[in-house]
């Protein structure tokens, strides 16, 4: 599995700067970031894996990944992906294919060291920061602190005007 060690080592190669925090409580997902960094939420960002969904074929038969980069808590709406790569629908890809195609647990994928084949989305919001902003590295206790500019160059995610619910809002929705 790829980890804070891995992104390290890249970052490295590649002369930029870069900081491992290690966490002061584990967490289990990247919107846990901002609370235990006690951050805003646009200072810690999510790497949401999504699936083009094709109702007569498996997803073990070579679909390829879309990864989008938002705010933490953020939950991009899943139409305006699908738009964005010309398909007429995506989900959110199940944990197993995550783990298996990005090395990374699931809950934890970081923006860097993904498949190069993989489709790579920015909300546009997200990519106006600027400033260090932190991600999960594939460990439950540490984050990449990295400057928001140097993160996009390195990851090539495409900016894209990404309308997003807030989690909170999203289990509001879905109680109703």
């Amino acid at each position: 599995m790829k980890d804070a060690l891995s992104i390290h080592r890249l970052l490295l190669e590649r002369q930029t700067a870069h900081e491992i925090v290690r966490l002061p409580k584990h967490i289990s997902g990247a919107d846990d970031l901002p609370e235990v960094l006690g951050l805003p939420p646009f200072r810690c960002l999510c790497t949401r894996v999504y699936l083009p969904y094709e109702p007569h074929r498996a997803y073990t038969e070579g679909h390829h990944l879309i990864a989008v980069i938002v705010t933490a808590g953020a939950r991009p709406a899943p139409a305006v992906i699908a738009d964005a790569l010309g398909v007429p629908e995506v989900r959110p890809a199940p944990a197993d294919l995550v783990n298996e195609v990005t090395d990374y647990a699931a809950d934890l994928v970081a923006p860097l060291l993904l498949p190069a084949d993989m489709a790579m989305f920015v909300d546009q919001q997200a990519a106006c920061v600027d400033d260090i902003v932190y991600t999960t590295t594939g460990e439950a206790w540490t984050a990449l602190g990295i400057h928001t500019l140097d993160l996009f160059a390195l990851c090539d995610a495409k900016p894209t005007p990404i309308p997003c619910t807030r989690a909170s809002e999203a289990t509001r929705q879905t109680d109703h």
